[in-house]
């Protein structure tokens, strides 16, 4: 089994025996991993928006424009996916402050540490996440 790498800049929590779960250590942890990923994602959007207002100067052509364009509308999409993570990030981050993070929004059961740090976003354990899945395939080909 290979040993995760830090994410965004934090190194993987290291429990301590018998440390209460979601204590202080563990929301603080957390608290630097989304604030790391926000800081990366507004980062993105920045450059984005520096990079489109310098390319949007400098096509004259047609068919240069029309790829341009298509290119923006991507990027677009990009960011309004990152835009829409922020807020959850955010809404996350409220979480933890509230000391509502890290218990499954379903069962009520821990998420536990080794899937927040994969998906720090996450509100629901993998079993329930499961099931809401295979609820959505349902109602999906309906």
């Amino acid at each position: 089994m290979s040993t995760p790498t830090n994410i965004y800049g934090v190194e993987p929590y290291k429990e301590t025996k018998g440390e209460e779960y979601m204590g202080e250590p563990m929301r603080k942890h957390f608290t630097k991993i989304l604030s790391g990923w926000k800081q990366e994602l507004m980062v993105s959007v920045d450059k984005t928006v520096d990079h489109m207002k310098e390319e949007a100067a400098n096509s004259s052509d047609l068919a240069d424009r029309a790829s341009q364009e298509e290119e923006f509308a991507l990027e677009l999409r990009n960011r309004d996916r990152e835009r829409k993570l922020i807020k959850k990030i955010d809404k996350t981050l409220q979480k933890i402050q509230n000391e509502e993070y890290g218990w499954c929004e379903s069962c009520g059961i821990e998420i536990g540490l080794r899937r927040l740090e994969a998906r720090p976003t996450a509100d629901l354990c993998f079993d329930c996440n499961e099931i809401a899945e295979k609820k959505e395939k349902t109602v999906g080909k309906g």
